[in-house]
């Protein structure tokens, strides 16, 4: 699954379009590398947001295509 869409699906972050920007601004790492939106996210990866001041960082539990509100929290552990 494409890393922006994982962030949408897992509700990191809120709307896909704000996943790929923060993308694009190069402000999302996996693995300690700046990723591109297209980056293909797999179990086990770690993800690392720096939005402003807050620096966030996620293990990948589950890749999903399509998860409801209760069930995004078990596709991610916070670090």
């Amino acid at each position: 699954m494409r890393l922006d869409k994982y962030l949408k699906v897992s509700r990191i972050i809120k709307r896909r379009t704000v996943a790929n920007e923060a993308c694009d601004a190069g402000k999302v790492e996996v693995n300690d590398k700046i990723a591109r939106a297209s980056y293909d996210i797999k179990v086990g990866d770690i993800i690392k947001i720096s939005l402003g001041a807050n620096v966030r960082s996620y293990r990948v539990l589950a890749v999903n295509e399509h998860a409801l509100k209760e069930d995004a929290v078990k596709m991610y552990e916070q670090l």
